[in-house]
């Protein structure tokens, strides 16, 4: 990876760690939950760089409810710390504001947007708000502390969200990216996380794919990608 191409919060030009995200996706949640526990122990060596893939553009489209309603208690039973909660019926047709609310905490500073990623996806997961409304994100921004009036500045600004459709078409058009999560090193090499993902057919789940090596050790395959990412 070109110097050109890393974040401008890498400001040591650590070698990177990208995810590739979405934030109605239930396996990110859980991604995010095991990332998030290691990423300030590899400070010094790896940048960890949430990245974003709105599905609703770059992929199957918005959040289907049918689906998710089958994932989130394979998703919930492979991570004990990814809370969740039965899905409400204040649903978002689209995740793009929390994109941009994410987006806007970023440039607040590197840890500040690490824990406002999280943030956001505890609460559709965990405290079913739909993270569709632009309010709630204002509120989110309110309980994280974040300096508001320059986050509503960005918010609205239409900034963020140019900056995040163009990340997201660099992520399919550049990196193949299809769909999420996708860990990859900075290089472009994509990883795998120590999740069993279910197979659908018409709209059901009809088998649950088999973990990965190290699958059962889930820090453990989280702390490899790290490791591998300091290597480069």
């Amino acid at each position: 990876m070109s110097e050109n191409q890393k974040s401008e919060l890498n400001t040591k030009k650590l070698p990177e760690l990208w995810e590739w995200a979405e934030y109605y996706c239930p396996w990110c949640y859980v991604a995010a939950v095991r990332f998030h526990k290691l990423a300030d122990q590899y400070k010094d060596k790896v940048f960890f760089r949430n990245r974003a893939f709105p599905l609703e553009v770059y992929g199957g489209g918005p959040a289907p409810y049918d689906i998710l309603e089958q994932e989130i208690w394979l998703a919930a039973i492979q991570e004990s710390d990814a809370e969740f909660k039965p899905l409400t019926s204040d649903w978002p047709t689209t995740t793009l504001p929390a994109f941009d609310a994410a987006w806007c905490a970023n440039q607040q500073g590197y840890e500040i947007g690490l824990d406002f990623d999280l943030r956001i996806r505890r609460a559709f997961f965990a405290e079913g708000r739909n993270i569709g409304k632009q309010e709630i994100m204002v509120d989110l921004a309110k309980e994280a502390g974040l300096d508001m009036p320059k986050f509503t500045k960005q918010f609205e600004s239409g900034e963020a969200r140019a900056a995040i459709l163009e990340e997201g078409k660099l992520g399919k058009e550049q990196f193949g990216v299809r769909g999420t999560p996708v860990p990859m090193l900075g290089n472009g090499e994509k990883l795998r996380h120590a999740i069993a993902y279910p197979r659908f057919k018409e709209g059901k789940v009809i088998s649950v794919g088999q973990l990965p090596d190290n699958g059962t050790d889930r820090l453990g395959s989280v702390r490899q990608m790290f490791e591998k990412a300091a290597a480069q």
